[in-house]
């Protein structure tokens, strides 16, 4: 018998290296696409008031970022009415959020899944101690040692396989959630600016 909980330790192994990385990964990501969105966004609505469009969306372009490809969205709708406004810019916030909650699932279905496979290798091992005993009717101490230490290190394993998952997991989705609240406040920003521009225009053209 494995002192190593079986095949099913090595299952929960490579389990524990796609969670590692996999959260690295998505840790990367989420790091290039967190920015300081009230700097940015000031910056974007400086050159907006200049009324240097092109400039605008050029700095968007140039900005890797989730915010970025939302507020140039906005700027790009900017002369469709207000619903067609808000869809656009919803449209692109939910595909932002879409892509960067990419593979997180996977730490998710780990977590979940870490401790079932950890006792089936325990009731496994059970079940190879049992037929070790039925096969002979002496069995030798170290036998049923090494059953029982199979089914424990299949559990404890399991267990820790998916404690690992669920921390990494509840870490990233904090980080992505911080996000999402930076991405709606951009968005809110952005077309309440626009809103406004329009009203000012529609006021000065009634004023003529």
């Amino acid at each position: 018998m494995s002192l190593f909980g079986g095949s099913v330790f090595w299952i929960l192994l490579a389990l524990a290296v796609v969670a590692v990385f996999t959260f690295f990964e998505r840790f990367f990501d989420l790091h290039r696409a967190q920015i300081d969105y009230a700097d940015f966004l000031k910056g974007v609505l400086n050159v907006l008031d200049r009324g240097n469009r092109d400039e605008a969306l050029a700095i968007c372009d140039d900005t890797p970022a989730p915010v970025a490809a939302v507020v140039a969205t906005a700027i790009r709708h900017q002369d469709g009415s207000a619903r067609i406004l808000r869809e656009a810019v919803d449209s692109q916030g939910r595909a932002e959020v879409g892509r960067l909650d990419r593979r997180l699932a996977v730490l998710a279905i780990i977590a979940q899944t870490a401790p079932l496979l950890g006792l089936l290798g325990t009731v496994i091992g059970f079940v190879r101690t049992v037929r070790a005993a039925q096969a002979s009717e002496l069995v030798s101490r170290t036998v049923l040692l090494d059953g029982v230490t199979e089914s424990l290190v299949a559990a404890a394993f399991g267990l820790a396989v998916a404690i690992l998952a669920s921390v990494l997991y509840s870490f990233l989705r904090v980080r992505l959630d911080r996000l999402v609240v930076d991405l709606e406040a951009a968005a809110s920003q952005v077309i309440g600016y626009i809103s406004t521009q329009k009203e000012r225009a529609a006021q000065k053209e009634r004023a003529k």
